[in-house]
């Protein structure tokens, strides 16, 4: 038996999991954010201290691998957004089976909970890398899914997974493939925080490639808009939705607009080395099917959203960011 307006947000106290429940408890939810934790990068707990006082929220510390400890949590839930994983192309390449037990065998256990406890709704959050290297750009979410890394192929396996129970069980399932997600409080080992972090310390930012790899980058509060309205649409379920910005830039002019925002477009010039393994070439979002769904429209800027993003990054970078922690 759900509760209205109880929501479970698994990865809750993640990048983009936490910007989630701000709106979710501005807007009178109660919300059980439930989080492992992970060593994986530090400010977790910054994340979740501005809530502690919040009588709509309950912090859950436990792993989505640990079924009895999600099922308790998801008792009397209305929805749930799954964005519990383990993220990072990179590191799925060095550490393939960690990353198919935490996001394959731990969205299993998402949904079966959530089936247990016949919860209303499930947004289930899946990435722009199940596409791989596409065809055609902007890509659409009916071409071919040929992720090329490790992370890629788990998400997939999650998108499939959820298209069973949407079959076996109807069950009421939604999809999202984010594309590169920025703003304040982003992964320390995101390229773009990267970038700033380098410039910031006066070092060349660092390119892999040769910067002409162009990149979809969407700012986390029309993420944050784009993944309540799939919760709230319906007769979609079992359907996919691209949530990205709609437009896309080089990443050389990306790190030349970083450069000029942090006052060092003269002082500073990026350094390249080799492509990395897994990294797609290009991507670009069709939004086309969001916005008719889901009535999905980002509005923040590049550039508007760009300097929100440096000056946080002033105010918050620090050296020991720098690296995942393993």
């Amino acid at each position: 038996m759900s509760v209205e307006g109880k929501v479970l947000v698994t990865g809750g106290a993640g990048f983009i999991g936490s910007h989630l429940i701000d709106n979710l408890l501005e807007n009178g939810k109660v919300v059980v954010c439930y989080d492992n934790f992970s060593r994986y990068y530090s400010g977790k707990e910054l994340n979740v201290r501005r809530h502690s006082d919040n009588p709509n929220y309950h912090l859950v510390r436990a792993d989505v691998l640990d079924f009895e400890s999600l099922s308790q949590a998801t008792k009397d839930v209305e929805v749930i957004y799954h964005l519990a994983a383990q993220p990072g192309v990179r590191y799925s390449i060095e550490h393939p089976l960690e990353v198919t037990q935490i996001n394959v065998c731990g969205t299993t256990n998402v949904l079966e909970a959530a089936r247990r406890r016949k919860v209303t709704k499930i947004v289930y959050v899946s990435s722009s890398s199940v596409y791989g290297n596409p065809e055609l750009m902007p890509v659409k979410e009916d071409q071919p899914l040929r992720p090329i890394s490790p992370y890629g192929a788990s998400k997939l396996a999650g998108e499939k997974f959820c298209e069973t129970y949407v079959r076996l069980y109807d069950m009421d399932i939604v999809m999202l493939r984010y594309f590169t997600v920025y703003g304040p409080g982003q992964r320390p080992d995101m390229a773009m925080r990267k970038f700033v972090t380098q410039i910031l310390e006066n070092r060349p930012p660092i390119i892999y490639g040769d910067g002409t790899q162009m990149r979809d980058f969407t700012y986390v509060d029309d993420i944050v808009a784009g993944t309540i309205a799939a919760a709230e649409c319906k007769g979609n379920a079992g359907e996919a939705f691209n949530l990205g910005g709609g437009h896309r830039i080089t990443i050389n002019d990306l790190v030349q607009r970083l450069l000029k925002l942090c006052g060092k477009e003269r002082e500073i010039q990026p350094g390249y080395e080799p492509a990395k393994l897994g990294d797609v070439e290009n991507t670009h979002a069709d939004i086309a099917k969001a916005n008719h769904a889901l009535r999905y429209n980002p509005s923040t800027d590049l550039d508007q959203g760009l300097m929100g993003f440096t000056q946080w990054c002033a105010h918050t970078s620090r050296p020991s960011d720098l690296q995942p922690k393993h």
